[in-house]
């Protein structure tokens, strides 16, 4: 099927590495957004190689989710990978990536999905930093750190300022942009947001930024 006849209105991608007691959690969730927006979506867990149970306890699920997929391979190949191994496999007329964790709440999604649909941005990013974001259980280490990380890759590597989160977990694109990204890109490891970012702007994309509830998982 072309991608743009895609019966599927969303697809959420979870990324999952040593995730076994908590991926249930993210696949319930994940179904429930679905099922309470009325989204006809597919589900795209990528196990990156996890030595625990996280395919094993997804694929258990299968049976009770059919719009669950779970995708997995032997070797532990990074983040970036593993997004990019979902996406390129995903259908939805948009696309969404979710950290395993419920660090950021489902429905939060709904503010992105309509800066997408709008056509407003062809990228909806959620940030920490926005007015309006709500930070739960944040600990001062990674308060400090994702200070200095802030200021090496505006300063250094020429991501814009108006970007004030390229980290957060919870991105939101339209379906063709996300796999024209995610097939040229190349970042495994969690540097892959950097390089997807720049690459929206270098293609012409407009990248917008929505405030989220998030929570230390």
């Amino acid at each position: 099927m072309n991608e743009y006849q895609s019966e599927l209105d969303l697809s959420i991608i979870i990324p999952a590495y040593k995730e076994a007691y908590k991926i249930e959690q993210d696949i319930r969730a994940a179904a429930d957004f679905l099922a309470t927006q009325g989204l006809a979506g597919e589900i795209l867990v990528v196990d990156d190689g996890s030595p625990d149970e996280t395919a094993k306890r997804a694929k258990a699920l299968e049976a009770d989710f059919p719009a669950l997929r779970v995708l997995s391979y032997e070797q532990n190949r990074g983040k970036g990978y593993a997004l990019r191994h979902g996406i390129t496999h995903s259908r939805g007329k948009n696309v969404m990536f979710a950290d395993a964790g419920l660090c950021v709440p489902y429905d939060i999604a709904l503010i992105g999905l309509t800066m997408v649909n709008l056509r407003m941005c062809d990228v909806a990013m959620g940030s920490r930093r926005m007015r309006g974001s709500i930070l739960r259980q944040q600990p001062l280490y990674r308060r400090i750190g994702s200070k200095v990380y802030g200021w090496v890759i505006h300063t250094i590597m020429g991501v814009p300022w108006y970007i004030s989160d390229t980290q957060c977990g919870f991105k939101i694109y339209r379906g063709d942009v996300a796999r024209r990204l995610y097939t040229l890109a190349f970042t495994d490891g969690f540097m892959f947001d950097i390089e997807i970012i720049l690459r929206s702007l270098g293609e012409g994309y407009r990248i917008l930024e929505f405030p989220v509830l998030w929570s230390n998982d």
